[in-house]
């Protein structure tokens, strides 16, 4: 980012922690922009953005393996503060003169830290003498401080839980600020931010477009590229970048899989060709998707599947266009976290995303995600200061593979018609009732399930089908959305009277966790 656009910037080093991206969106909402770079290439980032402060996230490793993940020497001789959490305390003691002891010292989940004294992160939060509760997630703990660090806050099993060496304006903790279990975190690295590093709370969404506007014409330069429009508030959000940033070097291509929403092609064409001068491709692919996807019951094959035609796709309409430099996609964090961990290190694939994970070898296109750092309500107000309709921005989130996993079981066209059906009837009936922007997400699922119903004089055997609605704020957690019983009673007489093939309607009450938001 250049230094008129952002010239107070947060740089935070992941180690590789599930959770280092809220440490970015606590950062953000104190009104601080901040970058994540993986520690591999933290000497690198450092060098570019001349950050005004630094936080060394958590992460899976051990400070006393040999070899295991350092900071850079020049943050510590930078003159400038540092703040490390969790992995980040343990390696500022081990690289500054401290002590780590493996093994036996595990504090998971919450505990309670012990004011020991009064410091500048604590100021106008925690007084000495009192006890806060905290989130501990560590196996190692600090046995001996560097010089010039005192304890400002114990727990039953980190007798250096939190650290300060104020001269050098250095701080580290053992618990977990960013995480909601830390109820004053948030407020912890406000007051690291602004009390510490001295930043003014002026980053907005603006600075960000702005941002993002350089980084792709940095990025893309004089080539050409092709967006993958799916009508979603991510894609349309990264298409009105990309057009803000290169013009008509990018053409957008929908691809109909038939696998979308009852309308949605048209619908989305319609909007991007009367309210933008964008280049947008149709491509009507529905019978090889689904003449692919006929018969198959695995989730996981669906999604690759879907993923590997998907990019047939693309390299066919970019052949047709003289060919591409690179792909643009919606991609989102919460699809990176899920899919692969993001530092690449070692964190557990939840499931495959469509959108994640690189192109195959033989496409001569490198990927362009200008979404790839937010969470989803972050990309509507990007939507809503790049002049996106309301009405488009609050649009609920729809999956790449859409139907095909919310038809657990095997495919067929039939099944998608009467999921279809039996969706936009449900949406329907949300909208009327005024509670559309009250959910998250909500959806119907045609479930591999028949039953015996009576509908007039007669016995039916047909599909059971499954409503589902979630509150949430980034899709990383979602809680059910708890819906008077006369609304379920009223979509489910309206979905077995008008829906040839189903004839039982239940409604989903599992959270995330433990279940996922999708069924598949």
């Amino acid at each position: 980012m250049s230094e008129e656009l952002a010239p107070d910037t947060v740089l935070i080093v992941d180690f590789g922690s599930q959770v280092t991206q809220l440490i970015a969106r606590r950062v953000r909402e104190a009104g601080v922009y901040s970058e994540i770079v993986p520690f591999q290439s933290a000497d690198e980032a450092f060098d570019r953005i001349a950050p005004k402060a630094v936080i060394l996230s958590g992460g899976p490793a051990s400070t006393t393996e040999i070899g295991s993940p350092r900071a850079p020497q020049k943050i510590f001789d930078a003159g400038i503060p540092v703040l490390g959490i969790c992995y980040g305390e343990q390696t500022i003691c081990a690289q500054l003169g401290g002590a780590v002891e493996a093994g036996h010292h595990r504090e998971f989940g919450r505990a309670f830290l012990e004011i020991q004294d009064d410091c500048a992160l604590f100021e106008g939060l925690w007084a000495k003498g009192t006890r806060h509760q905290v989130w501990m997630s560590h196996g190692d703990r600090v046995t001996a401080l560097p010089e010039g660090f005192r304890v400002v806050g114990t727990s039953a099993g980190a007798p250096y839980a939190a650290i300060a060496d104020e001269k050098r304006r250095f701080y580290a903790v053992q618990f977990h600020p960013e995480v909601v279990h830390t109820p004053d975190g948030a407020k912890l690295l406000g007051n690291f931010v602004h009390h510490i590093a001295g930043i003014k709370s002026d980053w907005t969404m603006r600075a960000y477009r702005e941002h993002a506007v350089q980084a792709i014409r940095d990025q893309v330069g004089s080539g050409r590229v092709i967006c993958a429009l799916s009508g979603g508030v991510d894609s349309s959000v990264a298409a009105l970048l990309i057009h803000e940033a290169v013009g008509e070097q990018l053409t957008c291509i929908l691809v109909d899989h038939g696998l979308m929403r009852k309308n949605e092609a048209a619908d989305v064409v319609e909007m991007f060709r009367e309210h933008y001068n964008l280049h947008l491709i149709l491509v009507d692919a529905s019978d090889r998707f689904i003449g692919a996807l006929e018969g198959e019951f695995d989730p996981e094959k669906k999604r690759k599947t879907i993923g590997r035609l998907f990019i047939e796709v693309f390299e066919e309409e970019a052949a047709k266009l003289g060919g591409a430099d690179f792909l643009a996609q919606g991609t989102l964090y919460p699809d990176v976290i899920e899919s692969v961990s993001f530092t690449g290190g070692p964190s557990v694939t939840i499931k495959s995303h469509h959108n994640v994970g690189g192109l195959p070898d033989r496409m001569n296109m490198k990927l362009v995600e200008p979404l790839r750092e937010l969470f989803k309500d972050e990309v509507r107000v990007l939507g809503k200061e790049l002049g996106l309709p309301d009405s488009f921005i609050g649009r609920h989130p729809f999956p790449g593979p859409g139907l095909a996993i919310r038809c657990p079981g095997g495919i067929t066209r039939d099944k998608l018609e009467i999921l279809r059906e039996a969706d936009a009837i449900y949406l329907d009936e949300i909208r009327k009732a005024g509670l559309y922007d009250a959910i998250w997400q909500a959806f119907a699922v045609l479930l591999p399930v028949q039953t015996v119903g009576v509908m007039g004089d007669g016995r039916t055997y047909e599909f059971v089908c499954a409503l589902r609605a979630v509150t949430s704020v980034d899709g990383m957690t979602a809680d059910f959305y708890h819906y008077d019983m006369e609304f379920l009673g009223r979509a489910a007489t309206r979905i077995i009277n008008e829906v040839r093939g189903i004839n039982r309607v239940v409604y989903d009450v599992t959270s995330k966790p433990p279940g996922t938001i999708e069924w598949e």
